[in-house]
C-alpha cells in the first residue's frame, strides 16, 4: 500500500479528543484519524447515491429542487404552528 505523509494544523482540543479517543481504543493517533477519513469518504458517496436517486425521481416527476425545498418550508411552518 502507497502512503504519503501530510501535516495538518488541528484545534489543540480536538487533538486531545483525538487521542483521548485512540488511548481509550488502543489505537494509534494516525489510525483512527485515517479511519475518521474513511468513514467520511464512505458516507459522501452514499449521500451522492441518495442525490443521484432522488434527482431521478424528482425529474420523472417533474418535481424541482426548489419545489422540494418549498415543500420542506411548508411542512415545518405547519408543525410549529
Amino acid at each position: 500500500m502507497d502512503v504519503s505523509t501530510i501535516n495538518i494544523p488541528l484545534q489543540n482540543d480536538i487533538l486531545v479528543q483525538v487521542d483521548q479517543i485512540a488511548n481509550d481504543e488502543a489505537r494509534t493517533r494516525v489510525d483512527l484519524i485515517n479511519e475518521a477519513i474513511r468513514i467520511y469518504i464512505e458516507r459522501k458517496k452514499e449521500w451522492q447515491k441518495i442525490f443521484k436517486i432522488g434527482e431521478k425521481i424528482g425529474s420523472k416527476l417533474e418535481i424541482s429542487e426548489d419545489d422540494v425545498m418549498k415543500e420542506i418550508k411548508a411542512y415545518r411552518k405547519e408543525k410549529v404552528k
